[in-house]
């Protein structure tokens, strides 16, 4: 579910003094701006006319004042003290109505408004108040009013992607579509967790994401617009509207809305702020193990995941069916600065970032043995991040070519391109026709589905060396039992396993087959 709705920053819920005094029925009073001219962009929340001097009482902030002075003609202390009065109630502005209490504009009220800051506009042709109270009034309400229905209309569209089951990242693009500027969400750390947006600008945030998250807790100002992510008591997060061009208060109401969406995201769909992590990790390792992106575009993301890039070594590793959250708790636990997640079936890619002087061969040795039932494969380390994607394409393939024979092959805690000889190459090549067809030749006798028990005995058997013993011992048959099934092996291929170069040939064809099946 999309609903199309037009960006937020046109519709500022409040006029400014300028705004106002460039309204067509202003004009026609000849407006003259005379003291506070710098002061014109201050927000004007309401118009209200009033002479007596002390009018500061009946104000609350932000009105924009309409009077003739008739109250105050001839006295300039009381002139002074009506400036004063509207200054300590943070009026938005004085317009002052020249007639026959003042004929021009009275030097003890400029006076006073310039010191003050307070803008002070004359009106040099008679004018009727009615009128601009009657016109900015309805404004006013009017742009409040598009600012609250379009704030529900951003609820109910966001709502609506919630129920239909959209992920994490259509909430984040229909918000960054909405509010005309990249989005961000991080943790608690101020780690990126997610961002949306014009690629290019985002990528621009993220550049300058180490000073930005250092301003993080600071007030919001130039369009950089936050709200807390969290319920019940506890924070979890924070997204970021990040130059946001409209008014600010519209700008805060949208952020407001896009966390309650969030939020209600995040409950509705059982997961949690570190399964954001987890989908962060993710998304750039996949980018990083494709190769679509250039490694170097991916740097600043990387960089805002928590993940040091100064000087480092990378080393990438893949681990076959290990579990990401555990896996993510040894490198915490090991004190290695890394990002982890799946990237394949039962494959997860581990990509450390160690300092230039650390041992990578024996912090990844500690790593390995920290872990239960599960392959490492890893890639040389590399020192520039340009040839980090190589190394976790490396890891994966090394992962891939022992994937099929673990507990029959007599590996090292940690597998490397040297150590899968023949396997790696066999998979490398294994979408090649020819070795397709040669594969399917050797073994076309077993290739059924009477043959499936067969064609397991035969891959045991070749990969333990042909050792007759072992090969029993992991198929729980009796030697008898195993002798008999390697003589209908041998009668169904038409070869003698016995002969180095025909085992060899039959050995090469079950490597391709299985390539192909995994």
């Amino acid at each position: 579910m999309s609903t199309t709705l037009e960006p937020l920053e046109s519709l500022e819920p409040t006029l400014s003094v300028r705004q106002v005094l460039m309204l067509e029925r202003v004009l026609a009073g000849e407006p003259e701006v005379v003291a506070g001219a710098s002061q014109l962009d201050r927000a004007v929340r309401w118009v209200h006319v009033a002479e007596a001097a002390d009018v500061g009482v009946m104000l609350s902030g932000g009105e924009m004042v309409l009077t003739t002075g008739v109250l105050l003609a001839g006295d300039e202390s009381k002139q002074a003290e009506y400036i004063q009065s509207l200054h300590r109630a943070e009026a938005a502005a004085v317009v002052l109505g020249l007639g026959r209490a003042f004929p021009t504009a009275p030097d003890t009220m400029r006076r006073a408004a310039e010191r003050c800051g307070l803008p002070m506009v004359v009106l040099h042709r008679p004018f009727p108040f009615a009128e601009l109270t009657e016109e900015v009034q309805a404004r006013l309400v009017r742009r409040k009013f598009a600012a609250v229905s379009m704030s529900e209309a951003v609820r109910t569209a966001l709502t609506g992607l919630i129920t239909a089951g959209a992920p994490l990242q259509r909430l984040l693009d229909e918000i960054a579509h909405h509010s005309g500027c990249p989005v961000v969400v991080t943790n608690l750390a101020h780690r990126v967790l997610a961002t949306a947006g014009e690629r290019s600008a985002v990528d621009d945030v993220l550049r300058d994401w180490e000073r930005i998250s250092r301003q993080a807790g600071g007030s919001e100002g130039d369009g950089w617009i936050r709200a807390e992510l969290g319920g019940r008591g506890e924070r979890w997060g924070q997204i970021m509207l990040c130059g946001y061009r409209g008014d600010t208060a519209t700008g805060r109401l949208l952020a407001d809305r896009a966390a309650e969406a969030l939020v209600l995201h995040r409950m509705l769909g059982g997961t949690s702020a570190h399964t954001w992590e987890e989908q962060s990790a993710q998304s750039l390792l996949t980018d990083l193990v494709s190769g679509v992106v250039p490694a170097r575009q991916l740097l600043p993301r990387a960089r805002a995941a928590g993940l040091p890039v100064n000087r480092r070594t990378f080393v990438p590793l893949v681990v076959r069916d290990g579990d990401p959250a555990e896996l993510d708790r040894v490198l915490r636990l090991l004190g290695l600065p890394g990002i982890v997640a799946e990237v394949a079936d039962d494959a997860t890619a581990v990509l450390l970032s160690l300092a230039r002087d650390q041992d990578a061969a024996t912090l990844v040795a500690n790593f390995a043995a920290r872990l239960t039932r599960t392959v490492v494969a890893a890639a040389d380390p590399r020192t520039a991040w340009d040839d980090v994607p190589g190394g976790l394409r490396e890891a994966q393939h090394v992962a891939d070519a022992v994937a099929d024979s673990v507990t029959v092959l007599d590996l090292p805690p940690v597998v490397r391109l040297k150590d899968v000889h023949l396997r790696g190459l066999i998979r490398l090549l294994r979408d090649d026709p020819h070795v397709q067809s040669f594969a399917e030749r050797e073994l076309d006798g077993l290739l059924c589905a009477a043959g499936e028990d067969l064609l397991a005995v035969l891959r045991t058997y070749l990969a333990t060396g042909r050792n007759k013993s072992r090969t029993a011992q992991l198929h729980h048959v009796s030697r008898p039992a195993l002798y008999r099934r390697l003589e209908a092996i041998q009668t169904r291929l038409g070869v003698d396993l016995d002969d180095f170069e025909q085992a060899a040939s039959v050995h090469i064809a079950l490597l391709a087959h299985d390539a192909q099946q995994g």
